[in-house]
């Protein structure tokens, strides 16, 4: 049997954190979907499609794990697993905050469907503090992003900021 996993997410945009994930769940399926959530709700800075772009990008050198698959979706993550094959989701966690939040989703996920399991990844702790929306700020207001992101994020933030 295959193993799938989807690694779902905004990712607006994807960074250091996101791409150690990326790299660790790799190791445990042989599929990887990374779902990019349409999620007009939080205000993304980058277009769907921009986001779709950069992590095809940012992945395609991941050669050492799983078939990488970029795979926009709306809805429901549950639905999206079910749509990719899936039989796992595949969460980061950086602090309790995030676990709080997580461990209610995967009680709601695990009423809607028992064959899909939930699998956290802690982030390493040099990414622990990365919050995609910090670097937007960071960016917007002219700081340097280079430790958060690799250099083709980096320069896409800036082309974005000085764009607005």
């Amino acid at each position: 049997m295959t193993r799938v996993g989807i690694y779902p997410g905004t990712f607006d945009p994807i960074h250091n954190g996101h791409l150690d994930l990326i790299r660790r769940a790799s190791k445990l399926v042989d599929r990887l979907v990374i779902g990019v959530a349409i999620n007009s709700g939080k205000g993304p800075m980058f277009t769907l499609e921009e986001r779709v772009a950069i992590l095809k990008d940012e992945t395609a050198a991941f050669k050492n794990g799983a078939e990488i698959v970029v795979h926009p979706y709306a809805g429901l993550t549950l639905s999206a697993a079910r749509e990719v094959g899936a039989n796992v989701i595949l969460r980061g966690l950086r602090a309790v905050a995030d676990f709080e939040f997580e461990f209610q989703m995967t009680a709601m996920n695990q009423q809607l469907d028992r064959e899909i399991e939930t699998v956290f990844l802690m982030a390493d702790p040099r990414h622990q503090a990365l919050a995609s929306r910090l670097i937007k700020e960071i960016a917007t207001l002219g700081g340097d992003v280079s430790l958060f992101v690799p250099e083709g994020v980096k320069r896409r933030l800036v082309e974005k900021v000085t764009t607005r």
